[in-house]
């Protein structure tokens, strides 16, 4: 198992480029599920996730090939053929390494008629239940058995109806599966309170570029006209804003300046008005994004929301960032209930940060100090790291696996703009 090395307290500067985004990948692969032509996604992160889901997919019947880019360069291309399901069933092996992996319950269903899904695993930040996945394709004449930590749906004679769906919470993972779902049923669905993420309209954009119709794509309210089949579609995944806001983040906190190559701001508006609230120097450049430090860290009071909020997935990075600010901070984690698991952690390198529920108070202390420690999930990873930068000494963080999950070469890009840091085999 490897770990990361870093020796804090190099000022970053310079361009750093963004990678296709980790939530929309997961979400756009299951796509190919749905239509018997090749679906080509380009800008695909080299990540550990999208190869996990790659390998599921293989193992339902669909082909994946990569076309383009050396070894050397971030992204590639991915073509999925699909031209007949050889299984239906998504078993635990393959599922309980990340919970993304449910939604390949709609499309499945959609196409074959029937579907058994593994429950997911995925990241220990707290219940992610999967009621609301399956209240969609129930809405849509899906029947539902639960056994031996499995979930199998039949649709009806004739496939899935068009329906009416209505979500109590906004879930984004819920929403995926209810999109793909309706993709190929008979007759309109119509989706209320519907997560609006980025993400959500990429996978819009991609079901359309497939011969969907959709309405209402970037709205709370979609409708979707099923299709009886789809075609295949060449498809470029979005622009990563959690890795860009992680990056915006590492700029702040060493007193750097990065230009956030292929950032789009519209993606990422909340993060960087808390950026700018925080006092960082924030500008649309015409390759990107460019976040620069400007005077000491301001202290924030953030709380979590679905989006246009506040994402849950900047929350750990915030932290960090926030460890060093000029007076408190006050986090409130809405969306998960135990995603503080990163502040014994930052604890060990010096950080005051006192969690009582979900409020986290983070006073700011002049400075932070390397440490031995352990990541406990994706984001709490990437806070460790920014603590990392910015430290006197050094830093290891071990369990970097969970990096691998969702950063793109990570220590390749910082090493680039000015870190010390390193990939070691934990011994």
């Amino acid at each position: 198992m490897d770990r990361i090395v870093i020796r804090g307290g190099r000022r970053l500067s310079g361009r750093l480029p963004i990678s296709g985004a980790k939530n929309a990948a997961l979400t756009l692969l299951p796509c190919a599920l749905l239509t018997d032509q090749p679906l080509t996604l380009r800008n695909l992160p080299r990540l550990a996730d999208v190869d996990g889901f790659g390998h599921l997919l293989n193992g339902m019947g669909v082909s994946t090939t990569i076309a383009g880019g050396s070894p050397e360069e971030f992204g590639r291309a991915m073509t999925l053929t699909a031209p007949r399901l050889s299984s239906t069933t998504a078993p635990y092996d393959f599922v309980r390494k990340m919970r993304a992996s449910i939604l390949v319950l709609g499309p499945t269903l959609a196409r074959a008629g029937e579907a058994t899904v593994s429950l997911p695993g995925g990241c220990a930040i707290g219940n992610r239940p999967i009621d609301l996945h399956l209240r969609a394709i129930e809405a849509l004449g899906a029947t539902l058995e639960q056994t031996a930590g499995y979930v199998r749906a039949i649709a009806p004679d004739g496939g899935l109806r068009g329906g009416q769906i209505s979500f109590p919470i906004v879930s984004v993972g819920a929403t995926e599966n209810a999109l793909m779902a309706a993709a190929l049923a008979q007759g309109e669905t119509v989706i209320d309170n519907a997560a609006r993420e980025p993400e959500i309209v990429d996978l819009c954009r991609c079901l359309v570029a497939m011969g969907s119709e959709i309405e209402g794509i970037g709205s709370a309210r979609l409708v979707v006209h099923g299709r009886p089949t789809l075609h295949g579609a060449d498809y470029q995944v979005m622009p990563d804003r959690i890795e860009a806001g992680s990056y915006a983040c590492a700029a702040a906190i060493t007193g750097g300046a990065l230009e956030l190559v292929g950032a789009r701001e519209a993606d990422m508006t909340a993060i960087l008005a808390a950026l700018r609230e925080a006092g960082l120097a924030v500008e649309t450049t015409a390759d990107g994004v460019s976040v620069a430090a400007d005077g000491p860290i301001r202290p924030l009071t953030l709380s979590t929301a679905p989006y246009p909020g506040f994402p849950t997935d900047m929350q750990a990075q915030f932290m960090a960032m926030l460890a060093l600010a000029d007076g408190a901070s006050v986090l409130t984690e809405t969306i998960f209930e135990n995603r503080y698991m990163h502040v014994p952690e930052l604890a060990r390198m010096g950080a005051d940060i006192q969690t009582r529920g979900r409020v986290a108070v983070v006073r700011g202390v002049p400075g932070l100090t390397g440490a031995e420690v352990m990541a406990t999930d994706l984001r709490a990873s990437m806070s460790l790291v920014l603590a990392g930068l910015a430290a006197s000494g050094e830093t290891r963080v071990h369990r970097v696996y969970h990096l691998d999950r969702g950063y793109e070469r990570l220590e390749e890009k910082l090493s680039a703009v000015g870190a010390d840091i390193l990939r070691e085999a934990d011994g």
